[in-house]
């Protein structure tokens, strides 16, 4: 006991309130690294509380929270989708089960190489978006052109980080590309890059195929991770 009959609450005393990984057997330094981040990372207490499939649907709620690009009515493309977060914060802001009876109907549509669990509101393919006629697989699913193609890849890390860059910058590329062919006018494109010089050429295609073009993290994206997201509004045709 400290003066006054106060408990001494600080130093050695202080009690850890961190969660630790209960058994590190036959983990690796990184697996247990990222074990103990992801058990007292807020973001994904929060997700598993308010019933999302992953902390990055904080990401996507984040950027339209800035930019409002996810609209009742709107039709939206969700490339690489798995396990489903941004479809789940897609579903509810455009409307697409109907629940606002006063507000447009959207649509989401998620594609990824994997199967996805099905979703409520949402059709979700298995398909890769590089393959030929997949945008006209895309078109046909959504009955038109898309609003939104957005995007949360990324490349399988190779543990290069330059190596890394490149292909998620690449991965991005092939994302805008499927854009310009499904955007209608005046769309939006929103995607997830890495911060370095790489994306200089990819910057300069979107500014002129988008009348606005902006860079930013969402406060959801991990201080040490070197990720932002490109959000480029006013597509041109």
């Amino acid at each position: 006991m400290s003066e006054g009959g106060k408990k001494n609450t600080s130093g050695r005393g202080q009690r850890d309130l961190k969660e630790r990984v209960k058994s590190a057997r036959g983990r690796t330094t990184s697996q247990v690294r990222w074990l103990q981040r992801q058990l007292n990372d807020p973001y994904v207490k929060r997700a598993k509380a308010e019933g999302f499939r992953g902390r990055a649907a904080f990401k996507i709620l984040e950027l339209d929270d800035k930019f409002r690009f996810l609209v009742p009515g709107a039709r939206v493309v969700d490339l690489g989708c798995a396990p489903g977060g941004w479809c789940q914060v897609a579903v509810k802001r455009v409307n697409a089960l109907g629940e606002k009876k006063n507000k447009a109907v959207g649509s989401v549509l998620g594609v990824d190489l994997q199967e996805v669990e099905p979703l409520a509101g949402a059709e979700m393919h298995q398909l890769d978006f590089m393959a030929d006629d997949a945008d006209l697989l895309v078109k046909e699913w959504l009955g038109g052109t898309a609003h939104v193609v957005m995007s949360d890849m990324a490349a399988s890390s190779s543990g290069h980080k330059q190596t890394d860059h490149l292909r998620i910058i690449a991965l991005c590329e092939a994302a805008a590309y499927f854009a310009f062919d499904v955007l209608e006018p005046e769309g939006t494109f929103v995607a997830k890059v890495l911060a370095g010089g790489a994306e200089g050429e990819l910057q300069q295609l979107l500014k002129k195929k988008f009348k606005k073009v902006v860079n930013i993290k969402p406060p959801s994206s991990r201080a040490d991770s070197s990720e932002k997201f490109v959000v480029a509004t006013g597509f041109r045709g």
